[in-house]
């Protein structure tokens, strides 16, 4: 859990959950990298469109293995033993989906899958931004590994800009800040 200065968590996954016409939507082709340095993934939490490439990247130079074991996609267990990439992708909808290292066993992370391009991970300020939504009332829904999902109803209007803040027990999240 990376708990931010503000008091906002980091590297929670938020995404248009319902209310988005049937369409489908071509997927986005800005590049997406998971970086294993240092023995973590960096960063923790990635979304990706279903369709869209993403690269798995190896900086540290060392054996690392990467399993992922979504439960709607096709997984993979690819090893990669020097500083290299491989490139992945997903086909359909899976929010999330999990990452581990078997060879360094802390190392998880994280990849949100969705068919639309209304999503974002929060970031060192906690903040997510949900650009180009057409006008609608939408489900919105924020996923944390440790904290699990939250979700609100959002209408936007024509040209509005909306503010969402999603709110976890402080108790428990107490019990998780270093």
């Amino acid at each position: 859990v990376v708990a931010n200065g503000n008091g906002t968590l980091k590297n929670v996954f938020v995404y248009v959950k319902e209310g988005l016409p049937d369409q489908n939507w071509p997927a986005r082709s800005d590049a997406v990298v998971l970086d294993q340095e240092g023995c973590e993934y960096k960063p923790r939490v990635i979304g990706v469109m279903a369709g869209q490439e993403f690269t798995i990247k190896n900086s540290d130079g060392l054996l690392h293995n990467v399993n992922a074991k979504p439960t709607a996609n096709r997984g993979f267990n690819v090893g990669q033993p020097t500083n290299m990439e491989t490139k992945k992708s997903f086909t359909q909808q899976e929010v999330m989906v999990p990452l581990t290292c078997e060879v360094h066993g802390w190392m998880e992370g994280f990849v949100g899958v969705v068919s639309h391009p209304y999503f974002a991970v929060t970031g060192d300020d906690g903040s997510f931004r949900l650009e180009g939504l057409p006008p609608g009332t939408y489900t919105v829904e924020a996923w944390h590994e440790k904290y699990g999902t939250k979700t609100m109803q959002v209408t936007v209007a024509a040209q509005e800009t909306k503010t969402a803040d999603f709110s976890y027990d402080a108790a428990a999240v107490a019990l998780f800040v270093p």
